[in-house]
């Protein structure tokens, strides 16, 4: 049986994941707010996702303020993918 992605295993990462596959981008407040997480472990689990390639992370300002957007790319489509279906396999569906 194949394991689990140990990067997407993570609750926060597999939850940002699982919204970024439902949107065509998000931002930081918008993944914060959805995911009940600090800024801190929200920012350093985004940071890891994006070092895996698995997301696409743009840093702007609207205004004064800073703007991080979020987007999930095909490596990271794939990847979430891959993620369901070994889980589907340890349940037998």
């Amino acid at each position: 049986m194949k394991e689990l992605n140990p990067l997407l295993h993570s609750q926060l990462r597999l939850a940002i994941m699982s919204i970024l596959m439902n949107v065509e981008e998000a931002d930081f407040v918008y993944l914060k707010e959805k995911t009940e997480s600090t800024a801190g472990n929200l920012s350093v689990q985004i940071d890891k996702l994006s070092s895996a390639g698995y997301i696409n992370v743009e840093k702007g300002m609207t205004g004064n303020r800073p703007r991080t957007v979020c987007s999930i790319n095909q490596e990271g489509i794939k990847a979430f993918e891959e993620y369901v279906d070994v889980l589907k396999s340890y349940l037998n569906l």
